[in-house]
């Protein structure tokens, strides 16, 4: 089976940097797609989620000034 979905010149040319000489575009996407790794929710306790939510908070008003 064979689906065809539209991308822009742009995004077609930013695939084409990525994909390697010997894979289709396919193999490429699939690669792409894989490589994803969802986010283990609860992978932190209370304590370490709060010290990444005030590190983030941090970072957030350096930008700010």
């Amino acid at each position: 089976m064979s689906t065809s979905i539209r991308v822009s010149d742009d995004t077609k040319r930013m695939l084409e940097s990525l994909k390697r000489d010997d894979e289709t575009f396919d193999e490429l996407l699939e690669r792409l797609v894989q490589s994803e790794k969802p986010i283990d929710i609860g992978a932190w306790d209370k304590e370490d989620a709060d010290r990444a939510r005030a590190a983030v908070e941090r970072s957030r008003e350096s930008f700010e000034r």
